[in-house]
């Protein structure tokens, strides 16, 4: 199923509606928080528009996601507007508080 915003409330909505979604150039009104934690070490959390709960359960329409050198890795989903930003938070904390590591160093 397609979703789009309404004030931050996901909504049921057609394709063309989800492809207002997708739009590149409407980008930034799908992007819930992006936080750079270090150099090459981001952070982004965006509503998907699609739901991504495999299987049933409540609809997860937004995804928190670790990108390292620009490659995304670790995500997290989420059902509302709201859960996506304190998820967004939680994980840009547990990335703070852990050390550096050196390059090359795993």
């Amino acid at each position: 199923m397609y979703y789009r915003l309404e004030a931050r409330t996901p909504v049921p909505t057609d394709r063309n509606g989800f492809a207002e979604v997708i739009d590149p150039a409407r980008s930034d009104d799908r992007r819930v928080a992006f936080d750079t934690i270090a150099p090459g070490l981001d952070v982004s959390t965006v509503f998907l528009g699609l739901d991504h709960s495999i299987g049933g359960g409540p609809p997860l329409l937004f995804e928190t996601m670790v990108f390292r050198d620009g490659e995304g890795g670790d995500q997290w989903r989420y059902c509302t507007w709201d859960e996506a930003e304190a998820g967004h938070r939680r994980v840009c904390d547990e990335l703070r508080a852990r050390p550096r590591r050196a390059p090359g160093n795993a």
